[in-house]
């Protein structure tokens, strides 16, 4: 196995929606031994502390239809400057979350150093909302779509370009709550989905397996970000998420899918977000992230 640098760097964001709380998921993240555990399999590991975020007082505003908007996009700013400095190192970026809409910022650092970025979306939601067709103006729920080009102009152009990956090079893993807006949207730029659906009829294996051929020979990418919300697994397996979704994929699944990620060597950078330790239950969520991420990072029981 590769041996990486690995720059962590966490996001204390949770201005994205309207529950406190996930702006603790990188803490809770560290305090179940994320560290110990990359490090353990013969990863060298820096700690690049948090991104400032500032405080905002919660309010849609009347005119964008955008919840505090001011302040995610300042964030979003410097987290994207700090992802693309670490990723011209040659580090391998590892974000914690925070709140998804953390993901315009690391895709803003990321796409840069790639020809043909392509990005795995692993969650319950399809987050493709703009402020348009959002019932709530919470902008975790738009980060993918604002990345591939499509929404408020102030989310799109983070880092002053667009897009940051082309909608034909994503691939949306585990989806089970999506919008009117965003199924429309789906079907409009070609964008590649397996739902529960597909999960339970075909298997994970198939749809990594499948997923990995599309990205890799279909698409040719040249790295793949993953972008694992850990609502896209089973609430029974992680309480702590600020949007469950019962019906999930499960533990098991989810590290068979992490486990596959590794053995192909496609993924070069990753965040793991929406972790609340005020919803959790003695920081589960928070110790399945870290298991996710061991297996992502070669971690096997033999």
């Amino acid at each position: 196995m590769n041996k990486l640098n690995v720059s962590i760097i966490g996001v204390p964001m949770d201005h994205g929606q309207n529950r406190r709380g996930v702006d603790m998921g990188p803490s809770a993240i560290r305090y179940a031994g994320v560290v110990d555990r990359i490090e353990n399999l013969g990863h060298t590991v820096k700690d690049e502390g948090d991104i400032q975020v500032g405080h905002a007082d919660g309010q849609v505003d009347t005119d964008t239809n955008l919840r505090n908007m001011t302040v995610i996009t300042e964030a979003m700013e410097a987290l994207g400057e700090k992802v693309q400095a670490v990723t011209k190192t040659g580090n391998f970026p590892l974000v914690l979350g925070g709140d998804h809409s953390i993901a315009i910022g690391t895709l803003a650092g990321i796409s840069p150093n790639h020809e043909n970025l392509g990005v795995i979306w692993y969650d319950a939601h399809a987050d493709m909302n703009t402020s348009e067709t959002s019932p709530s103006g919470n902008i975790h729920g738009m980060p993918l779509a604002a990345s591939f080009g499509h929404g408020h102009e102030k989310l799109t152009q983070i880092r002053g370009f667009a897009p940051k990956v082309k909608p034909e090079n994503i691939v949306i893993i585990g989806a089970r709550s999506v919008d009117p807006g965003e199924r429309e949207l789906i079907r409009e730029r070609g964008i590649k989905v397996y739902s529960m659906h597909e999960i339970d009829k075909m298997g994970m294996d198939f749809v990594i397996e499948d997923s990995i051929r599309y990205l890799k020979e279909e698409r040719g990418t040249d790295g793949v970000h993953l972008s694992l919300d850990l609502d896209g697994i089973d609430p029974l397996y992680t309480p702590g998420v600020g949007t469950p979704v019962p019906g999930g994929i499960s533990y098991r699944e989810s590290h068979l899918a992490m486990e596959m990620l590794h053995d192909a060597g496609i993924i070069t950078s990753a965040e793991f977000v929406e972790v609340n330790p005020i919803l959790d239950e003695k920081n589960r969520t928070a110790d399945v992230a870290v298991a996710l991420i061991g297996s992502l990072l070669g971690e096997k029981l033999l």
